[in-house]
């Protein structure tokens, strides 16, 4: 283990908060008429406030178009919020522009979904993950041998640097993406449903890279993904997202074991479990009618078209984010199974 991941492992186990967003908002403006005005807007973040602590893993999870992804994009400033604050290592660094935001990608990087997608088809693998020294100016001190270890760190080999993307499988494609956003030492991944598009065998494979890699290198992790299951292995703390605003956040434990939340209760009674019996036993909740439009979310509470404990105070007044434990919070005016701090 290097000394810098020690140094950070040290931080971990003390609780240290690296990257924090507050109240952050994307709000995408929807325009019409003649005259291309702006008619409304599609509000994809709405109001997300979460913490990341060195050397763990927070999932993120949610329905297909809840916000996941641009959450983690505004994250990276890959796209600019629209308000809120994006806090790294104590500073803020919502407004940083130019030489700032490329010194803050050293710092913070992106696997993408879709491993060939995100790799350049017309440029060998070697090239690939020897563009982010290039650009920041580290290529000519032992770049060369900084990409044959990093192809070494994800379990392929020097050889492979003169061969191009579609020679790959699928895995060995996303051990390539990996490798690039290595490159630069960076302190946070955001893995943007990184085997969502692997075989169940290969999904496995990535997974134990990645709790290899942040063992050895004290990363911190947003692993974003739909699949509940994966999300339960690879996370320490698990944030659920529903059409643009974290509805539960907290410790896996306790968002697994005893959600409070509705939508939470639903996701994971969807989720696969080798007992039939149990499933009938706990009963499986499905969810009706469709995810509302995001240009139109609805009034209050935003789960309470398709929630089965709603009343009139729910389409009223939007529920706060309220402590259930120690840092476990959930916004619901009709919790499950609420229990007391005394009791955590």
């Amino acid at each position: 283990m290097t000394v810098v991941a020690a140094s950070i492992h040290e931080r971990a186990a003390a609780g240290e908060e690296i990257l924090s967003v507050r109240d952050l908002v994307k709000h995408y403006p929807l325009l019409g008429g003649l005259l291309r005005n702006q008619i409304g807007a599609v509000h994809a973040v709405d109001g997300v406030s979460l913490d990341l602590r060195a050397g763990e893993t927070v999932g993120l999870v949610g329905e297909s178009g809840c916000g996941k992804s641009t959450l983690g994009r505004l994250i990276l400033r890959l796209i600019e919020p629209t308000a809120g604050q994006i806090i790294f290592r104590g500073t803020d660094v919502t407004s940083w522009r130019g030489a700032e935001v490329r010194a803050l990608r050293r710092e913070l990087q992106i696997v993408f979904q879709d491993p060939l997608g995100a790799l350049n088809p017309r440029r060998k693998v070697g090239d690939i993950i020897a563009e982010p020294l290039r650009i920041h100016g580290r290529y000519e001190d032992g770049g060369r041998e900084r990409v044959f270890e990093l192809l070494e760190h994800v379990g392929l080999e020097a050889v492979h640097a003169g061969r191009y993307p579609h020679e790959f499988s699928g895995g060995q494609q996303q051990r390539i993406g990996i490798a690039r956003a290595l490159a630069l030492n960076p302190q946070v991944l955001v893995l943007d449903e990184p085997v969502s598009a692997l075989d169940v065998s290969i999904q496995a494979q990535v997974i134990n890279l990645l709790e290899d890699l942040q063992r050895d290198f004290g990363l911190s992790y947003i692993f974003i993904a739909h699949d509940l299951s994966v999300v339960r292995h690879v996370s320490d703390r698990v944030a659920v997202m529903y059409l643009g605003k974290i509805v539960e956040f907290g410790d896996r434990a306790d968002i697994y074991q005893r959600p409070t939340h509705p939508y939470t209760k639903a996701l994971l009674s969807a989720v696969p479990v080798p007992d039939p019996d149990h499933v009938a036993a706990e009963g499986r909740i499905i969810l009706e009618g469709d995810v509302p439009n995001p240009a139109h979310p609805p009034s209050g509470c935003r789960f309470r078209t398709r929630c089965w404990k709603a009343q009139p105070v729910c389409g009223e007044q939007e529920p706060a984010l309220v402590a259930r434990g120690h840092g476990w919070t959930s916004a619901c005016h009709f919790p499950e199974g609420e229990r007391s701090e005394d009791n955590t």
